[in-house]
């Protein structure tokens, strides 16, 4: 099997197949695009998500951190806990595993999350060290944005750069290969991305906006994100590519490793969808969050436009990053 995500098609076969039973208390499921599951419990309820860091070795406590925090930004809500499993291989230290909780901590004291519990372990069965957390979040009953909810019409809005995950992954891991490609301060750059990796900021306020959907957009990049976004909400979208937000230190990198960054991992920007997209850049600005409209949501077809040619966007399939991490 290709290392990365399951194929999208396959995976929902055994996703519906599989989902135990159906409660009445759970008010939004988790599905193909659909990260958070949304429990009630009276005049609140419960946003949960869960993720694992398999990809990077660097950074890995701060990223497993907040790529689930930015699932429960992307339903709208304030991330409250978390929990926390680390499985190490036995040739790690007991320095790396307290290392990496130490980042962990960190991170949740400027996020005001609290650390609920979790399980930590040295096992043959991983070659380098995984961490998988599980986030909760709260908010008022009804409150919580969707995935599934982007109706034809909308603007679609990108928050922040694109590929900002993965470039830092690719200067973290490969700098011997990229020191003749970018500069010292390009480097520095791409090394920073990581400190903007968190969406919980333009989460909540795109959810206090009342938008009709997020997404974060991780493996797969901006593309498998909005391939999500429509299968979930059963439309399409129309996009181009002469819009997308993508640094120049992006761009060389990809170009180094044959990317395209349009399915580069993207940790750091959320994907929205939105009846007035101007209105919401406008506020965005205002809270020094910089974003762009990219096209539009529709009824059917999923297209890009690129060199002034319209183009059908396939399903997505591993994340571009594998190509440096083989």
């Amino acid at each position: 099997m290709k290392v990365g995500k399951l194929d999208s098609y396959e995976l929902q076969k055994i996703i519906d197949n599989n989902r135990g039973i159906k409660r009445e208390d759970v008010r939004i499921r988790g599905g193909i695009g659909e990260d958070c599951s949304v429990i009630e419990f009276g005049d609140f309820e419960c946003v949960v998500s869960t993720d694992p860091i398999t990809g990077a070795e660097k950074g890995l406590g701060k990223l497993a951190v907040h790529i689930n925090c930015n699932d429960i930004a992307s339903a709208g809500v304030e991330p409250l806990g978390i929990l926390v499993t680390i499985m190490a291989p036995e040739s790690s230290t007991l320095i790396d595993i307290k290392n990496v909780m130490e980042e962990i901590s960190e991170e949740c004291k400027k996020l005001n999350l609290e650390i609920l519990g979790g399980h930590t372990e040295v096992t043959s069965a991983v070659n380098r060290m995984i961490v998988s957390c599980t986030v909760l979040g709260k908010g008022r009953k009804n409150s919580s944005v969707s995935t599934a909810d982007a109706k034809p019409g909308d603007d679609i809005i990108i928050t922040k750069k694109l590929g900002m995950e993965g470039t830092f992954i690719a200067v973290s891991h490969k700098e011997d290969e990229l020191i003749n490609i970018l500069t010292e301060e390009e480097i520095k750059e791409a090394r920073g991305y990581i400190e903007s990796i968190s969406v919980v900021d333009e989460g909540r306020i795109c959810g206090r906006a009342g938008v009709n959907s997020m997404h974060d957009i991780t493996e797969g990049g901006v593309l498998g994100a909005l391939w999500e976004v429509s299968k979930a909400s059963n439309c399409g979208f129309k996009i181009c590519y002469d819009f997308m937000p993508i640094s120049e230190v992006t761009r060389k990198v990809c170009k180094k490793f044959n990317i395209d960054p349009l399915r580069f991992i993207s940790s750091g920007s959320m994907l929205v969808t939105c009846k007035d997209g101007n209105k919401l850049v406008d506020l965005l600005k205002k809270n020094n969050i910089e974003s762009v409209i990219i096209g539009n949501i529709t009824e059917d077809k999923n297209i890009i436009i690129k060199d002034g040619k319209e183009e059908e966007v396939d399903p997505p399939d591993s994340d571009e990053l594998f190509k440096i991490m083989k």
